[in-house]
């Protein structure tokens, strides 16, 4: 067959926060850049991130400091993060902040002009910048703006099957464009990943249609390592009703803002849940809370903050948990309330009109409960639950490039992994974009300057085009891709969740090989224009690849962490699992391998920050 050609020096595959910071940096440096977007231009699923980028920009509290961000996102993941990714976040995120407000992003302000910045879940000092609870839209909208005028090449509606190797080395990508289904074949020295996540593999998640584990399941098939995927980060607010928006992001910038949950019987629950290792700065009142959150200092030794800024792995399952014993709101979650919080800021500022300030800083909140659910949030409590948010696993990279194990191909944003250990903070997803993209684009760019074009053997598309027209083409199968896709939702949610255990993860993995099979089996017999059941059909690969990943890193790993949670082993072990990340990859067979890898020694200098930042204490993970 004759398909369209099109020549890069860097293809960025992915249009997100990530994608767009890696292509600007690699088109200023004078290469030539190619974008391909999933969907359109501008509907990245950055643009859902609402509450800020963490940086440690020191314009609320001065006490902050690279040291301390570096410190609480170790802390945050639990020790079996990549140190080198989270110094080097910690360290280069301000510059990267202040680089999108000069590229014109309009960020909240002090009443001193600086950029504002609030509180937000396991930070320890007000850390997030942000643009009411609109961020991500403005970072987007930045990065675009910016980026158009760079003179990269731009193609949406485009989804890539299949990266392209000549030898061990990548020399391209095989994909179509949505609409009409037609072919195209893409050259290039470098490849940068920046697919996003895999929420679309569990049934309840706020992430949109695009995230199928592409950018994973790629990486995979070419050769390349995922680590630490049994790490799910499940948001602890999520919409609960109506069911048509189940699911979608309650920004944590509510409770950054004061706002409390609660259970059915109006007790604030979380008051009564503060693990150890947090109580040195978590409020023991609602009035030391609130104080925190307006963003003025404590004259002792630490601020403090409401329970409710736990992690969010913490503050999910303790939803879990009072829904499951009976204390749960009407439609199966708990209620999140704001009233608490303006009755007590109106005492402070009498002349304050409650409804217009949480409007003020709530504006995209206010809408969507208003708009999807009927509900004012300056009035009523909403009803919220965890939905399937993140993922901290991803592509193996090298830190300071951000490529792989494969010559050619890089991988940063939530494709990739290393930086969040077990668990994300919030607000640093948009500040790992901003940085690790960066990064991404810029050394993929210095790989591709050294390097001469690979070549695109014929064979390699050949087979990828084959094996995207069976699915129409073919006689035979009776399957439904909907009907398997759903099934497998269902399975996800039910068996490799928010609480996991062993039998149910053996059962999961037995489903997923039937699941497999009925893959194989589906079929979309139209034509190739307008086919959502034909790209179905292809994401189905995509998506068993991550949740087997998924499943089989979480059986292996027998201890609760972060965003993995075992009611078998509802503790840390940390001498058998404190220092090791788990692997898989594709082994010559087809079938998946797993080992364990052992964590880089972290530096005696860092160890002493980590110390210096806890309670003087080193941890275990690194004693």
């Amino acid at each position: 067959m004759d398909y369209e050609v099109i020549e890069h020096d860097v293809l960025v595959i992915g249009a997100g926060g990530a994608g767009l910071r890696a292509a600007i940096e690699a088109s200023s440096s004078g290469v030539s850049v190619g974008l391909i977007c999933k969907s359109l231009l501008g509907k990245a699923h950055t643009v859902m991130a609402e509450g800020g980028i963490a940086a440690a920009l020191a314009n609320v509290d001065n006490r902050d400091s690279w040291k301390v961000h570096f410190a609480d996102t170790m802390r945050g993941g639990q020790y079996v993060n990549n140190w080198r990714m989270a110094q080097l976040h910690a360290q280069e995120a301000p510059a990267r902040v202040r680089e999108l407000e000069a590229w014109g992003a309009v960020f909240d302000r002090t009443k001193d002009g600086r950029i504002l910045q609030r509180n937000f879940g396991g930070h320890k000092f007000p850390r997030l910048a942000h643009v009411g609870d609109r961020t991500g839209l403005e970072m987007i909208r930045t990065l675009q703006d910016h980026g158009i005028h760079q003179g990269m090449s731009v193609y949406m509606e485009c989804t890539i099957i299949k990266l392209l190797k000549d030898g061990d080395r990548i020399s391209g990508a095989f994909g179509y464009y949505r609409e009409k289904g037609r072919f195209v074949v893409f050259k290039a020295k470098a490849i940068v990943l920046a697919t996003g996540g895999i929420g679309k593999a569990y049934k309840i998640t706020s992430n949109s249609w695009e995230y199928t584990g592409d950018g994973h399941s790629l990486a995979y098939q070419a050769g390349a390592e995922l680590i630490d995927m049994e790490f799910i980060q499940f948001h602890p607010t999520g919409m609960i009703w109506p069911p048509s928006v189940r699911g979608i992001l309650v920004t944590e910038g509510v409770r950054g803002e004061g706002g409390c949950l609660r259970n059915s019987t109006g007790n604030r629950f979380m008051f009564g849940d503060i693990p150890d290792n947090y109580k040195h700065q978590t409020a023991d009142n609602e009035e030391e809370g609130f104080v925190y959150v307006m963003g003025e200092k404590f004259q002792g030794k630490d601020s403090r903050r409401p329970p409710e800024l736990l992690t969010r792995d913490h503050v999910a399952r303790c939803i879990r948990r009072e829904v499951r014993e009976g204390r749960g709101s009407p439609h199966g979650g708990v209620f999140l309330e704001l009233e608490t919080f303006t009755k007590w800021l109106k005492k402070r500022q009498p002349s304050l009109n409650e409804a217009e300030h949480i409007k003020k800083k709530l504006p995209s909140m206010y809408h969507q409960f208003k708009e999807l659910g009927n509900l004012d949030i300056t009035k009523q409590p909403m009803e919220v639950g965890p939905t399937t948010h993140y993922v901290m696993g991803g592509v193996r990279v090298e830190a300071d490039t951000q490529m792989s194990k494969v010559p050619g191909l890089f991988a940063c944003g939530e494709c990739a992994a290393g930086i969040n250990g077990a668990n994300r903070l919030g607000g640093n997803s948009l500040s790992d974009l901003l940085v690790l993209g960066k990064r991404a684009g810029e050394h993929a760019a210095k790989f591709a300057r050294e390097q001469s074009p690979g070549q695109v053997h014929n064979d390699q598309v050949e087979e990828s085009a084959k094996w995207a027209l069976h699915f129409i083409d073919a006689p035979e199968g009776d399957e439904n891709p909907y009907k398997v896709q759903q099934d497998l939702q269902d399975m996800m949610q039910d068996l490799v969740g928010i609480v996991r255990v062993e039998s149910e993860m053996q059962k999961a993995l037995d489903g997923l090989q039937k699941l497999w099979d009925r893959a194989r089996r589906v079929r979309a017999p139209i034509n190739r224009e307008y086919n959502p059941g034909w790209h179905t059909c292809m994401d189905l690969t995509n998506l068993l690849t991550v949740s087997e990943a998924v499943t089989r890193a979480a059986l292996e790993r027998k201890e609760s962490r972060g965003g993995q949670f075992r009611d078998d082993y509802p503790r840390k072990d940390s001498k058998n699992f404190g220092k090791v990340n788990a692997v898989v990859w594709k082994g010559p067979d087809g079938r998946m391998q797993f080992r364990w890898e052992p964590i880089p020694e972290v530096p005696a200098e860092l160890k002493e920050i980590i110390k210096e930042q806890g309670d003087g204490k080193l941890p275990e993970e690194l004693a």
